[in-house]
Order: C-alpha cells, then sequence, then structure tokens
C-alpha cells in the first residue's frame, strides 16, 4: 500500500511529445515503482477515485498514473498555460489531504506481471522474453520520461505487438516512434522480429 500522507508534496508539470497530454511529477508515490494504469475515460476509473477526480475537470479525456507521476490528456483547444495551475493545485491539495489514489489493489502493469500464453513453442516463449526484457529496460525508461507507457501483447510469426498507454495513445510521433526507434532496436536484438505494432491506439 503506498503511503501518500503527512508530506509536503510538490508538483510541476513537464511536456512531452503529444500536445494534447501533460506530466505531473510528484516528490510522492502514486504507484509501485515500475507499474503503471491508464484510463481512458471515466469508467474505465472505478478502482481510483484520484483518476475519477481528474476526471471531473471537463477538458481531462484520459488519465495515465504511474509511479511519481500522472499525465493527463486534454480534449479542449485550451491551451496548456490556463490549464496547468488548476490542475496542479488540484494534485498538490488531494495528495497532501491523503485522498486515497486506488480503491483496492488496483490493475497496474508492468513487465514483471507480464504473463506469456502457456500454448507458446518454447522458441516462440524465449523470443518473447527476450522482447519483454527489451521493453522493460531499454524502452520503457524513456517512453516513461515522455509520461506514457509500453506494454507488451503478444509475438507471433515474427510481429511483436504492444500496448502503448498515457501520453503516448494519440500521440502524432508515436509512428515514428514505434518504428524507427522501437522497431529496429527489436529487429536488431532480436533478429525473429519482422515488425512491431500498437494495438488500442490511433498512431
Amino acid at each position: 500500500m503506498i503511503d501518500n500522507t503527512a508530506k509536503a508534496v510538490s508538483v510541476y508539470a513537464e511536456a512531452n511529445p503529444n500536445p494534447e497530454s501533460m506530466k505531473f511529477v510528484l516528490n510522492s508515490s502514486l504507484l509501485g515503482e515500475g507499474q503503471s494504469v491508464d484510463y481512458a475515460n471515466v469508467e474505465a476509473a472505478v478502482d481510483s477515485p484520484f483518476a475519477q477526480e481528474l476526471f471531473n475537470f471537463e477538458y481531462v479525456s484520459r488519465v495515465f498514473i504511474a509511479s511519481n507521476f500522472v499525465t493527463v490528456t486534454k480534449n479542449t483547444a485550451d491551451q496548456w498555460p490556463t490549464l496547468i495551475p488548476e490542475l496542479r493545485t488540484f494534485i498538490k491539495s488531494y495528495v497532501e489531504a491523503g485522498g486515497p489514489i486506488f480503491i483496492g489493489t488496483p490493475a497496474a502493469t508492468s513487465a514483471a506481471t507480464t504473463e506469456l500464453p502457456t500454448n507458446l513453442s518454447a522458441e516462440d516463449a524465449d523470443i518473447s522474453q527476450k522482447v519483454i526484457d527489451l521493453l522493460e529496460n531499454y524502452v520503457r525508461p524513456a517512453v516513461e520520461q515522455d509520461g506514457g507507457n509500453i506494454t507488451f501483447k503478444s509475438y507471433n510469426d515474427g510481429i511483436v505487438t504492444v500496448n502503448l498507454q498515457g501520453s503516448c495513445s494519440g500521440c502524432p510521433s508515436a509512428t515514428v516512434t514505434l518504428k524507427a526507434g522501437i522497431e529496429n532496436l527489436l529487429k536488431r536484438m532480436v533478429p525473429e522480429v519482422r515488425e512491431v505494432v500498437a494495438e488500442g491506439v490511433t498512431l
């Protein structure tokens, strides 16, 4: 259980490659290291009072929570300089007051919790594990720095499918990142990989 009580909380906003998203970094833990939760709408945030409160701001369309930051995606033409003060004040006040981030244990994702299908061949299981390790050690830290996350979905016949979360979802540069960055890295390190595709996001 994350203890975020009895502590002066500082919050600062950090831009990322997605102009519609803003990363708010705290000096307080929201989730365990390497874990993240992505809420595409308020209905999905049933286990997070914190995310539900953020969705009460009519311009908030997506909330991504990681170990020490929350990425907010907006659905308005209003510019971030006019929105940041209100969001930063709310986040600081909520966390300082010890408001619940989650109810119970959140359905957080991390490489450590990735379970491979039991029907994989030994070769595919080995390749999948290599891909997971590369994503966790080389890709995720960089993606997290930009306010998002990447998780392994599957490997099949040379094609790696991943999930992009947080600021990566709908980001104009996500296609370039996916193809020029992640795909090239995996193809170089794991020769069996022919292509990397993203699931569930608009690229």
